[in-house]
């Protein structure tokens, strides 16, 4: 590559045109800072809906930046045709996917595999998906110049089922806005309109599938007795496992359940901040956004002490096997227990756990391993 010429940084932004997903949500504030870090970039990003973006987020108006028009297609379509085309069309010099890379390799690829929880926890994932992921994320781990993955538990899994060298993967954790998630009374009048009484209820964010590990949460907290506090779910159905909102809708019939399918971006944190309590029983996740996010709430947090879930916490949280309903009961039990002092203290390390969740620090380490591809 000429030295002389400035940097072309191709990115497969299709995320952006899907559901609201952890994936959506990474490579959107992960690139908004890279693009005020790197004003000597020139950032091309391939998408559908290039208008909703530019409006939204003042970083992809920028005079580095360059918004492509990219039709949907099956990933078929996309990986074996439109982004081969459009990296050759627009002169890329590294192209940056998630999870999958082109058939044809169109220059350096950079990939983002989140996790590989398909591999190692198949039981909650369809067995057409399973095949079919494993089949392209090999390739990927194969393909790719660059890995990279959003924890340590990630990149371990990516090491030992795919034999990658560690050198090869870097870890660009997601991060916590700072501005939307804190401590404190902001948003109490949007948590009263809910029905809601401020620092008395137990709350969970998750997608209604059995991973997320809902039904043991309504178990043990039905143990609690008439006198616990409401419990509050938020999160959007998946079609493919009703049986998770059928539980809930019956359990909200006899007792003081709350179900939430669709929160705004400006309610969501004020939901979490006022919460007394904060429960994420997910058997397995590749990072586990809304711990970070609870944590960095000021609020109380439980959660399940397996894959990436303990990295995320810390000790800025209690931890329980998420496979044992009593012992979810207990941790319950002794959080809701807790002296205020107690809490304080959990909280106050909850604080410290979170700084290293930043997404300008992760833009960094994703900008120096896609800028090391430029001469290969």
């Amino acid at each position: 590559m000429n030295p002389g010429k400035r940097f072309r940084l191709g990115v497969d932004f299709h995320e952006w045109d899907g559901i609201f997903q952890g994936s959506r949500s990474h490579v959107l504030n992960i690139y908004k800072e890279a693009i005020k870090a790197c004003p000597d970039v020139d950032f091309v990003f391939f998408l559908g809906d290039t208008a909703s973006l530019a409006a939204q987020h003042s970083e992809f108006r920028s005079a580095n930046v360059k918004l492509v028009h990219m039709p949907g297609s099956h990933g078929l379509v996309r990986l074996g045709l439109r982004l081969p085309y459009l990296c050759w069309r627009h002169r890329i010099d590294v192209l940056h996917t998630q999870y999958r890379v082109p058939f044809v390799r169109p220059s350096a690829v950079a990939c983002t595999i989140h996790d590989v929880l398909f591999e190692t926890h198949p039981q909650f994932f369809s067995p057409g998906f399973v095949k079919e992921a494993s089949f392209t994320f090999r390739m990927a781990a194969k393909r790719a110049a660059l890995l990279l993955t959003v924890s340590q538990y990630s990149k371990s899994e990516l090491c030992r089922l795919y034999g990658v060298e560690p050198g090869k993967v870097q870890v660009t954790y997601n991060g916590v806005d700072r501005l939307r998630f804190y401590p404190g009374q902001d948003g109490a009048q949007q948590v009263a309109d809910l029905g809601l009484v401020s620092g008395h209820y137990i709350l969970v964010v998750g997608r209604l599938e059995p991973r997320k590990n809902h039904l043991a949460l309504i178990e043990a907290w039905a143990r609690l007795g008439p006198t616990a506090p409401p419990l509050v779910i938020v999160g959007q159905e998946d079609p493919g496992f009703p049986d998770v909102k059928r539980a809930i809708e019956r359990a909200a019939k006899a007792n003081q359940v709350m179900l939430f399918s669709h929160l705004g971006d400006d309610v969501l944190p004020a939901v979490i901040r006022h919460a007394g309590l904060f429960v994420y029983p997910a058997f397995a996740e590749g990072f586990g956004m809304p711990v970070a996010e609870a944590m960095a709430s000021g609020v109380p947090v439980i959660t399940s002490n397996t894959t990436s879930l303990p990295e995320v916490a810390g000790d800025g949280a209690l931890l329980f096997n998420p496979a044992s309903a009593d012992e979810l009961f207990e941790t319950m039990t002794s959080a809701l227990a807790m002296t205020p002092a107690g809490r304080a203290q959990l909280v106050q390390r909850a604080q410290a756990q979170v700084e290293q969740f930043a997404w300008r620090r992760s833009a960094d380490v994703l900008m120096r391993g896609l800028l090391s591809l430029r001469a290969r």
